[in-house]
């Protein structure tokens, strides 16, 4: 029966191109890749590699056979990978993305509480409101809101925050407050940019959804951009409370419409906040205590109406 070295053997010989650069690789001679590969080809009865003194290629049979096996190697690897993590203290670097409000407010302030208790741990924080792509970009753990596009990623809720709609006293003192959905198309409106034509606010009171469809004063794509404007006084802004609610605590922003559950039209009331990151059966060190930290902390901001706490927990 063909053995695991000897699978790993064909794989390194295909990605390297040839016998010899395989037993650099490798550290043995070229006889021996030639000799693991043979009992290999016999083991099964097929011929996996066309080799010659130029080159290598694979064989129908061969194609399939490391097609399967490929997956084998993998489950091995992490295997290995997962005996040798076990029982080591979480180190190295976190490449961790954020949008740029959520980090500012919220991760930043986790930092001294996590690195204090994990020190030999080093962050790396990229803050952006942009999706990346946790492969090309060496992301570990990426926090962000709303509903996972790749389903083949694990996504971790941490928290979950209602919207509001809020302006400043100073817009209010000039423009009265709206006493009914409809009423907010006769306001200047600060909305997100969700690339989906005109923006519509959902409003719910005793079971009864509306929908508002709205003409907007400002627009942008970043939600820290919204919050400073409502805070300047140019409109009304829908807004998660994690991200208000110094504001609504000092006055410096007040709800419109209190009675009423806010949403965007396409997305929950609530404002989910996720931690995620790639699949894997065992998960590195340095990302589970960095989640499960988030997750205690979040919670914890959460129960406390998002009031930041600085610290260890």
């Amino acid at each position: 029966m063909e053995t695991l070295q000897e699978m790993e053997i064909l794989a390194r010989v295909v990605q390297a191109g040839s016998l010899s650069a395989a037993a650099r690789q490798l550290g043995c001679s070229p006889a021996s890749v030639s000799r693991a590969l043979n009992a290999l080809e016999d083991s099964l009865g097929v011929k996996l590699l066309n080799r010659s003194s130029r080159n290598i290629s694979l064989t129908d049979a061969g194609e399939l056979y490391l097609q399967r096996i490929e997956r084998v190697l993998r489950e091995v690897q992490e295997a290995r990978d997962a005996v040798v993590e076990l029982g080591q203290v979480p180190r190295g670097t976190l490449h961790v993305h954020a949008r740029m409000a959520v980090g500012v407010q919220h991760v930043v302030s986790a930092l001294p509480g996590f690195l204090t208790l994990y020190p030999d741990v080093s962050v790396n924080l990229t803050l952006s409101d942009e999706r990346l792509d946790l492969v090309d970009h060496k992301i570990d753990v990426a926090i962000h809101s709303g509903a996972l596009e790749d389903s083949a990623l694990i996504a971790r809720a941490l928290a979950a925050s209602p919207r509001h709609i809020v302006a400043s006293p100073e817009y209010l003192a000039k423009h009265p407050p709206p006493e009914a959905p409809d009423c907010l198309r006769a306001h200047k409106c600060l909305t997100y940019r969700f690339d989906l034509g005109v923006p519509v606010w959902r409003l719910a009171r005793n079971g009864v959804e509306e929908e508002v469809r709205l003409e907007s004063y400002v627009q942008s794509n970043n939600g820290e951009v919204l919050r400073l404007a409502a805070l300047k006084g140019l409109g009304l802004a829908l807004l998660p409370e994690w991200q208000i609610s110094d504001e609504l605590r000092t006055g410096k922003l007040v709800r419109v419409l209190p009675e009423y559950r806010a949403g965007h039209g396409h997305l929950p009331f609530e404002n989910v906040l996720y931690a995620v990151y790639q699949p894997t059966r065992h998960l590195s060190p340095k990302v589970r205590v960095f989640v499960d930290y988030l997750a205690r902390i979040f919670r914890e901001r959460s129960d406390k109406g998002w009031s930041p706490t600085v610290g260890v927990i």
